[in-house]
């Protein structure tokens, strides 16, 4: 049986037809859906290219296509190509497949647009929260106010109507975008840590660090990561008697302003811009070289790079949103957009070894409950519900293949 699943990922095509990720989302992410459904068709962005991008992985192969859709960038560009992306939704879901969105998404609303008008169910992943995306400093776009409106409510409306809905965190997204009445619910994370993730043992007190450590981790496509924040934060730990030093990895069209912030405050060799990393063991080595991770956010869902951080016992500091609260709490929980506040939580806390050491063990406790082996099974018992919920016909068909 096929699951399709909607995804605001953008892919390249080579001319031989195989398709190709370099942001994430490969063929492995795509595999944990092949738990219950023996095919998946993924409905995404395609761009074809002349040749494989260094680095790239593969996407497609091994139970697993791509439904390729106009590419595009920025609403502007949706608009331009509207009729193309309802054309090619149109032939996207074929009788009998499961259908799965994930969302906030633009391509997950015209495709939920098409389902209701088709009486078709589908489920839902709710991945992010729009009311928090396009808040106020966290996008900078002169439609920002309207596309908080439009995506707020679309994402509510599409909840109500879901036969079955799955959030990433355990409680603030299923606050602000409840399901219907009866609809199955689920909660995990599109995280994947695998065993080699995780280190064996909490970080040891080994005193006040003056030269202190910073780790960021995150895209730089949009400001709502706030590392500016964290720039703005650096010279009042100076201040404080600190010597900070500040890796950020993470690549996009935010960095060039960022290095200018960095410039005008008289931070160089204080920050270094670490670019894209490949994720795994690359990103662990930094995680590892730092003694504080730092999640400087205007908005989060649930961050992975923030419990990828805590696997690797790192202590942490972020900011007070999304389901950010969900992982940390006290101390360690800031206001964002606020640098000061940011400097004197980062300051407090290097400041007392034993907090840090602390910290350092409930963080990598806490990481334990998003380990693969048990987010897989809450990812299969659901997958499992929406087969009932979307396609009960089918549910013999898969039940018989996995005997």
């Amino acid at each position: 049986m096929r699951l399709v699943v909607s995804s605001e990922q953008r892919y390249v095509r080579t001319p031989d037809g195989r398709v190709w990720s370099t942001t994430g989302a490969a063929n492995d992410f795509w595999q944990r859906y092949r738990a219950v459904f023996a095919e998946v068709r993924v409905v995404a962005r395609v761009a074809d290219v002349a040749g494989r991008p260094p680095g790239a992985a593969r996407v497609d192969g091994d139970g697993v296509e791509v439904h390729a859709l106009a590419h595009y960038v920025g609403p502007v560009g949706y608009l331009r190509r509207l009729p193309r992306l309802r054309a090619a939704l149109r032939a996207a879901v074929g009788p009998g497949d499961a259908v799965l969105l994930r969302v906030p998404s633009a391509i997950g609303a015209l495709l939920h647009r098409a389902l209701r008008k088709a009486g078709t169910p589908f489920g839902l992943e709710v991945v992010g929260d729009p009311h928090d995306v396009f808040a106020p400093e966290a996008i900078r776009h002169p439609l920002r106010p309207l596309l908080r409106w439009w995506f707020t409510r679309r994402l509510r409306a599409q909840c109500r109507a879901a036969a079955a809905v799955a959030y990433v965190t355990e409680r603030a997204l299923q606050a602000r975008y409840p399901a219907a009445p009866g609809a199955v619910t689920a909660a995990y994370s599109s995280i994947q840590l695998e065993e080699d993730a995780f280190v064996e043992r909490p970080r040891r007190d080994t005193g006040a660090p003056v030269a202190l450590r910073l780790v960021s981790v995150g895209s730089l496509e949009q400001p709502y990561k706030g590392v500016d924040v964290l720039v703005e934060a650096l010279p009042l730990l100076v201040r404080a008697g600190l010597e900070p030093s500040l890796v950020h990895v993470g690549d996009g069209r935010c960095r060039p302003g960022l290095e200018r912030l960095v410039r005008e405050k008289r931070l160089d060799g204080r920050v270094c811009f670490a670019g894209a990393v490949a994720g795994g063991a690359p990103v662990r080595r930094f995680l590892d070289d730092a003694d504080l991770f730092v999640l400087p956010s205007r908005t989060e869902g649930l961050p992975r790079a923030l419990i990828e951080g805590m696997a690797r016992a790192l202590p942490a500091v972020a900011s007070k949103v999304g389901g950010v609260p969900e992982l940390l709490g006290g101390a360690q929980l800031v206001a964002p957009g606020d640098p000061g506040a940011l400097a004197r939580a980062i300051t407090a806390l290097a400041a007392d070894p034993a907090a840090m050491a602390a910290a350092s063990g409930r963080n990598l406790a806490r990481a334990r409950d998003y380990a693969a082996e048990t987010l897989a099974r809450r990812r299969a018992d659901f997958y499992r519900a929406l087969l009932v919920r979307t396609a009960p016909d089918r549910v013999e068909e898969v039940v018989g293949g996995a005997d």
